[in-house]
């Protein structure tokens, strides 16, 4: 896992994106409000700039066009030829490298915050690259003491030796927001309000850290990614059962080797056959069906982040 610097310098170029699959609604919808009405992202030392990421897959209400936007923010995508036949989403992310970085330059946004929803029981969720980024480390955990009746876990989705792909990792820093569950293409009251109030506070920490606020070390609680798991399937790669429904819902909890994660069509239980006990994540997600994915094995992890130093606080930008 690579390490971030810590912000030497107050954040004034900040993002909030939302979009970036077109039938994940909450962020849809706020991105949409925001671009008619950014006053909700306004703070003293800076203003937030919304961004609806995938407009072709939101006017189809799909999640993407040609290919998953989300996965295509690599440098590979990035600086590549252009051409004519290239896939929609391919384009759009060089667009947005150019409005958001160039990524791994210093001319990209200080922080992005990207907001999504899953059809899994995910809750109050926040994605951040790995566990060295510690300013990202420290936005959850304020987050996490500002709300705590939201119950927000940390999932941390980079692995060892690989690049950032998501459209956060364009700019200097970001995280994402995941809630549900909520079906794709369906706008819920619930958490679309818990989404605005969790972009607020995320801005509010900026502000905080803008204007000298010294955060110090904590011990943090995150998920990793350790692999994935398959639906079973038939020779011909059909599906062959569904998720258990001892397993269906419970993202987060414990899985011991033993217990139940599908039945097949047949009624069999298919039963965990790891040597360590796993917390599976994303269970059941629609999205995940077409990358032969029925949940995502994680492992909890304690760590300590040290302190976010204060900054000295710098004129507030004439308006």
């Amino acid at each position: 896992m690579c390490s971030l610097p810590v912000p030497r310098q107050p954040l004034r170029r900040v993002a909030v994106t939302g979009g970036t699959h077109g039938n994940e609604m909450s962020g849809v919808y706020l991105a949409r409000h925001w671009l008619q009405a950014p006053g909700d992202l306004q703070r003293p030392s800076f203003s937030a700039t919304p961004v609806l990421a995938n407009p072709a897959a939101t006017a189809a209400c799909r999640r993407y066009v040609d290919r998953d936007l989300n996965r295509t923010f690599t440098t590979t995508f990035l600086t590549a030829r252009a051409s004519p036949d290239d896939p929609y989403e391919v384009t759009r992310a060089r667009e947005l490298n150019q409005l958001l970085g160039p990524k791994a330059s210093g001319q990209a946004f200080d922080f992005i915050l990207d907001l999504h929803n899953t059809t899994a029981n995910m809750g109050t969720c926040l994605i951040a690259d790995n566990a060295h980024n510690v300013f990202a480390m420290h936005l959850c955990h304020h987050l996490q003491l500002q709300k705590p009746e939201l119950s927000c876990r940390v999932f941390l989705y980079q692995q060892p030796g690989e690049e950032s792909y998501a459209i956060a990792s364009v700019a200097k820093n970001g995280i994402g927001l995941e809630l549900g569950p909520q079906p794709q293409g369906v706008l819920r009251a619930d958490l679309f309000s818990r989404m605005r109030a969790l972009v607020a506070a995320c801005l509010d920490f900026i502000e905080l850290f803008n204007q000298g606020t010294a955060f110090p070390a904590f011990e943090a609680e995150a998920y990793s990614v350790s692999g994935t798991v398959d639906f079973p399937r038939t020779q011909d790669g059909d599906l062959a059962g569904t998720v258990h429904p001892q397993l269906q819902d419970r993202d987060f909890e414990p899985l011991r080797p033993g217990a139940p994660i599908f039945q097949t069509f047949g009624g069999e239980d298919v039963l965990y056959e790891g040597e360590s006990t796993v917390f599976p994540v994303f269970i059941n997600e629609a999205a995940y069906y077409e990358k032969g994915i029925a949940f995502i094995q994680t492992e909890k992890l304690t760590f300590s982040v040290p302190a976010l130093p204060s900054l000295t606080p710098a004129p507030s930008p004439v308006p």
